[in-house]
């Protein structure tokens, strides 16, 4: 099968949310074993990855330097971050598939995603993003034209659009490198955030979803498979409450009528790339990382014991 999978950004980093350079490689390479594992397995894989605690290091020293040197803007840390985050993958998978013989090359690319300079984020930012700093601090930032916003006791936190993905503009370079047997990681972070500037593009201070760009990549690359990989096995509906329950397999109709219960959280736009994914007739899988290799091995049985399927199939199936 052609394959995406998308690695949460906090997949990348310690269990006790520590994101130092170590600890960062030691959780991309623990990883990279499963990804290895399903490429052994005769898969053809596609990588996607996050970054938000990885751009969120580069925040904060945009604020602590902020008085002495200008702050890099979004889409440079964006493009900072798919390539530290991507040769970090390189090396472990590469490290990965030579302990399993397997004889594969792979490639990072530092990819784009097109956006509408139209879309209403952008005329109403809603994203918060970074640390809360005090009234003074944000003022510093505020001077270099960012948007900051009181939140009263926690302090003050930026604001920024979080536009809707349209397409992947590597997508043809992508599929070039899958059709010469390259494992191809991309999008990294839901990828650059660009918008149509007559002929070519511009970048822009937003970030995107990268489980949505994840969904537009994975319908253009015609893949059969788009796996959302999570901290957790299942989608959940009444999360932390008594009757909390994981979601076995649904169709996007039946996980859209659920969107209420992801709202606000992280599960919210996983869902929602699942959806979307599985409406254009593919399948789509949100799983831990430890789970990938037995949804993808399961998903024409018994897939919905180690995550949640989504695609054009039978009512759901709750597992307990």
């Amino acid at each position: 099968m052609r394959i995406l999978v998308a690695l949460g950004g906090n997949a990348m980093i310690s269990p006790d949310g520590r994101a130092r350079p170590e600890d960062q490689r030691i959780a991309i390479a623990t990883a990279m074993e499963s990804i290895a594992d399903m490429i052994g397995a005769g898969h053809q894989i596609i990588l996607t990855h996050g970054n938000g605690p990885q751009v969120g290091n580069i925040l904060v020293k945009n604020e602590l330097a902020a008085s002495v040197v200008p702050p890099v803007p979004l889409d440079w840390c964006g493009a900072q971050t798919q390539g530290t985050i991507g040769f970090t993958i390189l090396n472990a998978l590469d490290s990965a598939l030579f302990e399993r013989g397997i004889d594969r090359k792979c490639a990072a690319l530092v990819t784009r995603t097109e956006v509408s300079a139209k879309d209403e984020g952008f005329a109403h930012p809603t994203k918060p993003i970074g640390r809360y700093l005090s009234r003074v601090e944000a003022e510093v930032l505020i001077s270099h034209g960012q948007q900051w916003e009181d939140r009263g006791s926690k302090g003050w936190r930026r604001i920024v659009a979080s536009p809707d993905p349209i397409a992947i503009v590597e997508f043809a370079s992508i599929e070039a490198l899958l059709d010469a047997n390259f494992i191809v990681i991309a999008s990294g972070g839901g990828g650059i955030p660009v918008v149509r500037d007559g002929n070519s593009y511009r970048g822009v201070e937003a970030v995107i979803d990268k489980d949505l760009s994840a969904a537009v990549l994975a319908t253009q690359l015609k893949c059969d498979l788009l796996v959302i990989a999570t901290d957790i096995s299942h989608a959940m509906v009444g999360w932390g409450s008594e009757s909390q329950r994981q979601i076995g397999e649904a169709t996007p109709e039946e996980m859209r009528a659920l969107m209420d219960e992801f709202a606000g959280g992280s599960m919210g736009p996983k869902v929602l790339g699942a959806c979307r994914f599985a409406e254009e007739g593919g399948s789509s899988i949100i799983t831990s990382l430890q789970n990938i290799e037995r949804c993808v091995e399961g998903i024409d049985s018994d897939v919905a014991k180690y995550g949640t399927v989504v695609r054009r199939a039978p009512k759901m199936k709750e597992q307990v």
